[in-house]
């Protein structure tokens, strides 16, 4: 209410003012409160000293309502202005929150308390108030607002438990989540319910490991709602809720740190082991043969011996890995590694570098003769078969051997040079030993040279199509085309292709070697047809690096409708062997294709591991019989029966038959006798350039 001042009773209301403002300044002392009067004629206030301090500005300065105004934070202004003008208005007592900048620069949350007094016309003359610094207090309520969002919301769980009947009395978002309760189910369960491993000696137990501290650890495991566990570390602290004494429990949940702790110490293990050895075979692995191989140059140096290394690689082992799986090649590598290890003696070192490649040092040796009689000894002994689910497997081996001293003194070269025999061993027809010499370094960097001239053969199209025509068996008329790359070396003229496909799919360049060839043959079919003549349908040779690109099909499509190429002019070769290596995406892609219109073809069938219940899915159009099948006909009995089996299996499926690498007029008459349907070879006519295929047709239209 205003404060009513009649001219009569000014003295008393005098006396009165005063002592309110002696009692204000006790209250002040003792509240820390801030008082302060502003003559709402003149805007002068009067400002006690904790006022003063609370603003940041020197006691005893003459200030005014700006003063104040000034100090305010952006935005209060207008809501003090308001709450000012309300209390003259009204005469009721005015309570506002603001934030002001003091002097100092610090940012402050008050709360003033201000009172209007009216002179005895009710015109307002002063106002009169107080303020409290709640500084603290917000920053309090501030923090304590956001503890509570974050424990909430924390991904940890969190719960409050009654020390004495360990039920749940709080629980938290992240507590809910992990163990899939509802809140209001959880605070009906107690603390057992779960924690199936929790007993109440355990409990008890803890509670005496409480001791002096207010928190202990402890791992446990919690169940879920759906039964399944999982492991927790939990912080336990002893506090007070709602009076009562209670335990408040972070957990953790910690099952991937326990289950990784638990696949590290295994794999410390495995890797203590396998920093030295091949996990496969327990041999010595790649680092230990270089220590081994370095601490032998040094013996060696030191005593004034020889010693010899010997770099094997395993013939064929890759074509029995892809065809009959990886377990069965680790089988292989097993028995290999077992008859190696036999022939050498226990103070020389066996390793298996990687794959299919291993390495010998035989130390102190005392001439070339004893290095190749041991070297023949490991050539004879994987010559036997190895006998695997049934399977005699035939895996020989081709050697490559250097000396030290006399073909180098260091590491590198010695196993680099051994490594160039190993090839030339192989370029010998596999299944030998070849000692290092000076020429077989040129020998190895040869494949280096192959593949950059590659490299520039595609980027200067050097690249020709030869076309090896396929008759019908019976009326020996054309019925298609087998494309046959050739490449035109601007020096070395034509090179065959067995020197450098074998390259190309090595390093990838075969997937554009296939695509030039591919769009080569397909604009020289449709010109032929364009001309009237009929190649019958265009065989290209397909490499699996090619039908695993995921733009194959896309590239395909493009090639045939930018040439005018139609798809029943096509049939795709993939061999059996490529096939067999990953089998269901090859029929998985094989079927995109053949829907497309497009024929597709096993190429050298009978040569491979092939399975029965893998073939009849495949979208197959014909068989190609292998040429090692038909070479000896009709003198090789076995050769015979094999052939009319596929014959027959093709015919069985409803397959085309075709029969590649005829030479003779017998072979020419067997499969004709036994229905073979198409005939490709040399009796008929080898690949030609397309000039004189053209020729061809043009004859065999007339």
């Amino acid at each position: 209410m205003p404060i009513d001042i009649e001219n009569d009773d000014l003295p008393t209301a005098l006396q009165k003012l005063k002592a309110r403002e002696n009692n204000l300044r006790k209250l002040e002392s003792v509240s820390q409160l801030g008082s302060w009067e502003i003559d709402l004629r003149t805007q002068k206030s009067i400002w006690s000293d904790r006022s003063y301090d609370i603003y940041g500005i020197e006691r005893g300065t003459d200030v005014n309502i700006d003063t104040f105004y000034d100090l305010l934070e952006p935005g209060y202004r207008e809501k003090i202005e308001s709450a000012l003008q309300k209390a003259i208005t009204t005469g009721e007592h005015q309570s506002i929150q603001c934030k002001v900048k003091n002097k100092k620069g610090e940012v402050l949350d008050l709360i003033l308390n201000a009172q209007v007094i009216f002179d005895k016309d009710n015109n307002p003359i002063k106002a009169i108030g107080t303020t409290q610094d709640i500084t603290e207090y917000v920053s309090i309520k501030e923090r304590e607002k956001e503890l509570s969002t974050l424990l909430e919301h924390s991904s940890n769980e969190i719960y409050i438990i009654a020390r004495d009947t360990f039920k749940y009395l709080y629980v938290n978002q992240g507590a809910c989540r992990s163990l899939g309760y509802s809140e209001e189910e959880l605070l009906s369960m107690n603390v057992f319910d779960t924690n199936p491993e929790l007993t109440h000696e355990e409990v008890l137990l803890m509670e005496r490991l409480f001791g002096d501290s207010d928190h202990i650890l402890n791992k446990t495991i919690h169940k879920r709602k759906d039964g399944s566990l999982y492991y927790v570390q939990s912080y336990i602290h002893h506090i007070t809720y709602h009076g009562n004494p209670a335990y408040v429990i972070f957990d953790t949940d910690i099952t991937q740190e326990i289950e990784l702790q638990k696949e590290y110490e295994e794999q410390t293990k495995m890797l203590h082991h396998q920093a030295h050895h091949d996990s496969l075979t327990n041999l010595p692995n790649r680092t230990l043969f270089k220590d081994r191989l370095t601490q032998a140059i040094l013996s060696a140096k030191h005593n004034k011996e020889k010693f010899a290394l010997l770099f094997i690689d395993l013939d064929q082992f890759k074509k029995i890995n892809d065809s009959l799986g990886h377990h069965v090649g680790d089988k292989v590598l097993i028995e290999a590694a077992t008859r190696l290890q036999s022939i050498i003696k226990e103070e020389d070192t066996l390793a298996r570098l990687g794959g299919d490649e291993f390495t010998i040092i035989l130390k102190d040796i005392q001439n070339i003769q004893n290095v190749s009689i041991i070297a023949q000894k490991l050539v004879n002994i994987m010559q036997d078969p190895i006998t695997i689910n049934k399977h005699n497997l035939y895996v020989t081996s081709s050697i490559g051997i250097s000396i030290y001293p006399d073909d180098a003194k260091t590491a590198d070269n010695l196993v680099k040079y051994a490594d160039a025999a190993m090839y030339k061993a192989k370029d010998e027809g596999r299944d030998n030993f070849q000692f290092y010499s000076r020429d077989m370094t040129a020998f190895a960097f040869e494949r280096v040279i192959m593949e950059s001239s590659l490299r520039i053969a595609i980027k200067e199209d050097q690249f020709e199509v030869y076309y090896q025509p396929q008759f019908e068996a019976k009326s020996h008329k054309i019925r298609g085309m087998e494309a046959l790359i050739r490449w035109n070396h601007p020096t070395l003229g034509l090179v065959s292709p067995a020197k450098f496909i074998p390259i190309a799919e090595e390093n990838g360049l075969i997937v554009e070697i296939d695509r030039i060839v591919m769009k080569k043959a397909m604009a020289q079919f449709v010109s032929w047809y364009e001309m009237g003549l009929t190649p019958g349908v265009l065989s290209l040779n397909l490499a699996m690096k090619q039908l695993s690109q995921q733009d194959f099909t896309a590239f395909l499509l493009q090639s045939m409708n930018t040439l005018k190429f139609h798809a029943h002019w096509l049939e795709l070769e993939i061999t059996e062997g490529q096939v067999m290596n990953n089998p269901e995406s090859s029929i998985e892609k094989l079927k995109q294709i053949n829907e497309m219109g497009i024929e597709i073809a096993i190429d050298d069938f009978g040569t491979g591991y092939s399975s029965l219940s893998y073939l009849k899915k495949l979208p197959l159009d014909k068989l190609k019989i292998d040429r090692s099948f038909v070479r000896d006909i009709p003198d090789d009995e076995d050769d015979m029966a094999i052939t009319k089996a596929i014959i027959a299996l093709g015919k069985s499926l409803n397959l085309t038959l075709i029969a590649e690498g005829v030479e003779t007029e017998e072979q020419r008459d067997f499969l004709i006798e036994n229905e073979c349907d198409l005939i490709q070879g040399y009796l008929y006519s080898p690949p030609k350039p397309e000039d004189e295929i053209e020729r061809l047709l043009k004859e065999n239209r007339t």
